[in-house]
């Protein structure tokens, strides 16, 4: 059990500067693009060095960090890292014959580049680590940082899940059968039943500690799994919530990682009639990548927190009056699976 003092958020939505979701921004070309902020902290020396999930991941640390400094460490998963600055340094390779090389590609390009840039401009010197593992990279830091905070409840982390779409890997995942062929948008993503789904990118921070005392809202448990077997996925589910709900305790919000992919709707229908709630989805707002997960998180603290639920996420059912417990259920690529119990 971890608790969460502070969230931020960057993804295809205003979600930085309005938690509203008053202005929904469209998809273009099966892609949903970040909105970076207008305003930067970062020193501009700096900025123009770095790739787009560095500057992403940067920025949503520090509109935390500015709240509390005091931090004991700093997890974050990524499944790609800075992956554009990766091809950019490997046809560097290629372009100049092994000659001389443009050493901030390089630099730019590791997975671990983004805590360790937190960690420079902040002065930070504590536990700094990443978590690579595709579709459970943010589940595998949850975990991470819930260890931590069981050996050492008084201690702050920044908690967070960042990727960017680089131009290779929407290429590579296009052929492969991750993204729709066929042009979508918002209103027509789950309507299409075609697999594949649409390309996003994002970032979410979260200040998480052992502390009760004026937490936004408790993690209470995570598990992950590795099938493609959906009665594999039903069983863990219906342990999952019979080990962590209390007798005559019910979910008010189950919050779905469907995306549009008709092969995976399988695996979201017998996880929504297990949670028998008011289903919601939101990846039509932020697209599909790894960590996306991370922002499932942030939407779940954000309608703890307003007690509201925008009407343009909602599948079925009806946003009850309080919502206090709501089940997260991720899928990536039809064999990494997740659940999340967040609690008022």
């Amino acid at each position: 059990m971890l608790y969460i003092h502070h969230t931020s958020c960057i993804s295809a939505q205003n979600t930085f500067s309005d938690n509203t979701f008053s202005i929904i921004n469209p998809i273009v070309e099966n892609k949903l693009i970040v909105i970076e902020p207008t305003t930067n902290q970062i020193p501009n020396a700096v900025l123009r060095r770095m790739g787009k999930a560095v500057r992403m991941g940067i920025n949503t640390a520090l509109a935390i960090i500015n709240k509390e400094q005091n931090i004991k460490g700093i997890i974050i998963g990524t499944a790609n890292g800075g992956m554009e600055d990766c091809i950019k340094f490997l046809n560097q390779i290629i372009d100049y014959d092994e000659g001389t090389l443009t050493p901030t590609n390089f630099v730019q390009s590791t997975a671990n580049n983004i805590p360790s840039q937190i960690s420079l401009l902040t002065s930070n010197n504590n536990y700094n680590i990443t978590h690579v593992h595709r579709g459970l990279a943010f589940e595998n830091a949850v975990i991470d940082a819930m260890m931590l905070i069981n050996e050492h409840p008084l201690n702050n982390y920044l908690l967070g899940g960042v990727d960017e779409i680089s131009i290779y890997n929407f290429k590579i995942s296009l052929l492969d059968g991750l993204y729709k062929k066929e042009k979508v948008t918002i209103n027509t993503l789950y309507q299409l039943k075609t697999p594949g789904s649409i390309a996003g990118e994002g970032a979410a921070m979260f200040l998480v500690n052992g502390k009760k005392q004026n937490a936004l809202a408790t993690l209470r448990a995570i598990h992950t799994i590795h099938t493609s077997d959906k009665k594999w996925v039903e069983s863990n589910l219906l342990k999952f919530l019979s080990s962590h709900l209390v007798d005559g305790e019910k979910l008010d919000l189950f919050l779905s990682g469907e995306n549009g992919d008709c092969r995976l709707n399988k695996y979201t229908k017998i996880c929504e009639k297990i949670a028998n709630t008011t289903s919601v989805r939101y990846k039509h707002l932020t697209g599909e990548f790894p960590t996306v997960s991370a922002l499932s998180l942030w939407f779940a603290c954000n309608f703890i927190e307003t007690q509201k639920v925008p009407n343009n996420m909602v599948k079925s059912g009806l946003i009850p009056t309080k919502i206090n417990t709501i089940l997260i259920y991720n899928n990536y690529n039809g064999n990494q699976h997740s659940f999340m119990l967040v609690n008022r």
